[in-house]
């Protein structure tokens, strides 16, 4: 297994077989021989700065019927909220003051949102912040809307494809979603020059070893700039509520192994890593990562964006956040930067 791992650093491909045997094949020191691989090369572009983003949970209404997803459209139990612009603009406002220079839009698939209101919103922020990153998450749109978005001033895109494996995907969502057209919004994105983000959820229901290794290789394909990934945890009011949350573990392992595949990519230790082990992110961060994401959302809503089970960080301050955040990366060696934080081309291995 550590002869797969050094064969994965060095041509940064596996096979499908070749993947699926190592995930499944996993222990505690094969990972911690992955783990210090993938720091090093973390080191060799980024040193021991992590990048902060703001996220800014702005609707949680969604279109979308997404079976592990607690704001899914016939989830009637969610306490639905928009945020307007200048609510939005506010959030960038105290973010700028606390050293965010990247702002993340996050929500849920919501026709209010048009693409006039969001560039709307994009432009304005880029007037007030000129040397910030708008970063956009808010799913599957037409390659025009993602245009127009990105002649607005948006310069990043996160859209995780969740699983590339087509059974598997259409057994976490409603039929009228399709895997196909998940990979041809990634695609469009990347023809109209975002900086890209996918990912998946770990040990979601019905996921296999060959269900991950097929998200490696479609990764492998893609080339995305950021990639996003964390456990799948259940949320009481969806089909998958009886279900167990993805591990800890091979959450981790399969962090470490995007670190080789992906070298300079942007890799977060998510929110989710973080709700199921109370030093998840450090863990994250250990294990390649290089990002984190505190949330820049107004406190009166950020319990009503809950798209699993006991998330943290529902309650505290834009500020309280940041700075439990960096303790939290300096307790391991690392150090918050401000900065947009961008992607750095293969070609570089200075960190900025």
């Amino acid at each position: 297994m550590e002869r797969l791992i050094d064969k994965l650093e060095k041509d940064r491909i596996l096979s499908r077989e070749e993947f699926a045997l190592l995930i499944s094949s996993r222990t505690p020191q094969l990972s911690e021989y992955l783990f210090e691989k993938a720091r090093n090369i973390r080191h060799k572009y980024y040193g021991n700065t992590v990048y902060i983003r703001g996220l800014i949970e702005f609707t949680n209404y969604c279109k979308n019927d997404c079976l592990y997803c607690g704001i899914r459209c016939s989830n009637k139990n969610v306490s639905r909220y928009r945020l307007t612009k200048e609510e939005i603009l506010e959030c960038c406002r105290k973010g700028y003051a606390l050293g965010f220079r990247t702002f993340v839009l996050q929500g849920g698939e919501d026709p209010y949102y048009t693409d006039e209101i969001l560039a709307d919103i994009i432009s304005t922020i880029k007037g007030n912040h000129p040397d910030c990153a708008v970063t956009l998450s808010i799913g599957e749109r037409s390659y025009e809307s993602y245009l127009k978005l990105h002649e607005a001033g948006a310069d990043r895109y996160l859209l995780r494809h969740e699983t590339a494996n087509f059974d598997h995907y259409s057994r976490l969502h409603a039929p009228k979603l399709s895997l196909q057209n998940r990979m041809q919004c990634l695609k469009n994105l990347k023809a109209i020059g975002y900086q890209v983000g996918t990912g998946f959820m770990v040990g979601s229901p019905f996921q296999t070893p060959e269900c991950l290794a097929d998200d490696l290789l479609f990764i492998a394909e893609l080339m995305p700039h950021m990639v996003g990934i964390g456990p799948f945890i259940p949320h009481h009011d969806t089909p998958f509520a009886g279900y167990s949350a993805g591990t800890v573990d091979l959450t981790l392992f399969m962090l470490g192994l995007i670190r080789l595949m992906l070298p300079s990519a942007l890799i977060p230790a998510t929110t989710a890593l973080g709700t199921i082990d109370p030093r998840g992110r450090e863990k994250g961060v250990l294990a390649g990562a290089n990002v984190v994401m505190p949330n820049l959302s107004p406190l009166n809503v950020r319990n009503k964006y809950l798209l699993y089970d006991n998330k943290i960080c529902t309650g505290d301050e834009a500020a309280e956040c940041l700075n439990c955040m960096k303790r939290r990366m300096q307790s391991i060696g690392y150090e918050v930067v401000v900065s947009r934080g961008d992607h750095i081309p293969e070609n570089h291995s200075e960190p900025r």
